[in-house]
């Protein structure tokens, strides 16, 4: 792989930079303390295509490389890491799910409303009793009259208040286990369906978060994504997806911390000189720049594997757990060097440490992400 940029990239990097300092920078601190969900940010976001990157031209999409997507991804995590995720699951397991798996009739019908920001997605497949063990679905579809009979509640579900398309994991044959779970597409307004906001997160405070609550809710046969069985292929294939656009998320969020580190060690006084000139401080903020560098290079080597379209699976959980990990660790390191100062939110590590922990669980946790690393270097697979 080539550790320099091409031209394009570098356009990308540069359109995605200049819009997050000058739009979303601005706005973030703010968002974050009333849990105030961007949509004025996203409908701009929209106009400049970012919230269609992977998708190709012919459905409304940029038709971006990997590595251009993680870059754009980076530079809007840099400024609000609630946004990058918003984006994560717009894109990432909403619109690829459609683009891979889906009809040329759902494409065309979906995708170009998705990129537009017609449309905001959300992806349906964490339940109260079902986190990682993703292929114990208690959701239940039923075949029936006029097509499936959705019963089920779905959790912590990214975008959940406010998509107006949702991808669904639902059981329709229980006794055949993982084999048994189908994907269905389900529009905002659909008779039985609805949802409830979950609040007072941790941090991602900016990013919607609902519970889906499926009451006899009756979907159409052209609306099961793939084919009725397909569904946990489509969530492993998702995920990787986006523990991708994850993994770049953390890059900019670890390389935010580093940022404001050295700016604010460059400017406090402390026994006449500036902090930076401690040795002990430079300790921190080498290693925060070590760490960003490499999850920055697992990321990329990542995306060259999905660009040649190479098997990346394993590749790919190694960026996410990487990343994310360095990311908390960057964040923690920030407050640390900021002191008191950094314990409110006057500056923005108080947030970066925050919004780190959740990458750390969802789209698997890192204990997740360590077992399918080991599982892929001892050849083993877990549903054998």
């Amino acid at each position: 792989m080539s550790y320099i940029l091409s031209e394009e990239q570098e356009q990308v990097r540069k359109l995605a930079r200049e819009f997050a300092q000058g739009e979303i920078v601005p706005v973030a601190r703010e968002n974050d303390r009333r849990e105030r969900f961007p949509e004025e940010i996203l409908a701009k976001m929209a106009s400049l295509g970012f919230l269609g990157t992977l998708p190709p031209p012919q459905y409304g999409g940029m038709g971006l490389d990997y590595i251009s997507h993680a870059l754009l991804v980076e530079e809007v995590a840099k400024a609000c890491f609630s946004t990058s995720t918003t984006l994560s699951v717009h894109i990432s397991l909403t619109q690829m799910p459609i683009l891979q798996w889906g009809t040329e009739a759902q494409k065309q019908k979906y995708l170009p409303r998705l990129a537009r920001g017609e449309i905001i997605g959300c992806f349906g497949l964490t339940e109260p009793n079902v986190g990682s063990d993703a292929a114990a679905v208690e959701t239940t579809a039923t075949r029936g009259d006029g097509g499936w009979r959705l019963n089920g509640t779905k959790t912590w579900i990214t975008n959940g208040g406010v998509a107006q398309l949702a991808l669904v994991f639902a059981q329709t044959e229980k006794a055949l286990g993982y084999r048994g779970i189908t994907v269905f597409l389900v529009e905002g307004g659909t008779p039985g369906f609805s949802n409830t906001p979950l609040t007072h997160k941790l941090g991602l405070r900016s990013s919607n978060t609902a519970e889906l609550i499926f009451d006899d809710c009756l979907v159409s046969e052209e609306n099961v994504l793939g084919k009725v069985g397909d569904g946990f292929k489509i969530a492993m294939a998702a995920l990787d997806e986006a523990r991708y656009t994850t993994a770049a998320g953390c890059v900019g969020l670890a390389q935010a911390s580093l940022d404001a580190s050295i700016s604010y060690a460059q400017t406090r006084m402390q026994f006449g000189k500036p902090i930076g000139g401690f040795q002990l401080i430079q300790e921190l903020i080498a290693d925060m720049m070590v760490e960003t560098e490499a999850a920055r290079f697992l990321v990329h080597r990542a995306g060259e594997l999905k660009n040649r379209k190479l098997p990346a699976s394993r590749e790919i959980s190694m960026a996410k757990y990487y990343a994310s990990e360095a990311a908390l660790r960057a964040a923690d390191r920030a407050i640390q060097i900021h002191g008191g100062s950094g314990y409110c939110d006057e500056y923005p590590v108080e947030r970066y440490f925050r919004d780190a922990k959740a990458a750390t669980i969802y789209e698997g946790t890192s204990q997740v992400q360590k077992l399918l690393i080991g599982r892929a270097a001892l050849g083993i697979n877990a549903f054998v």
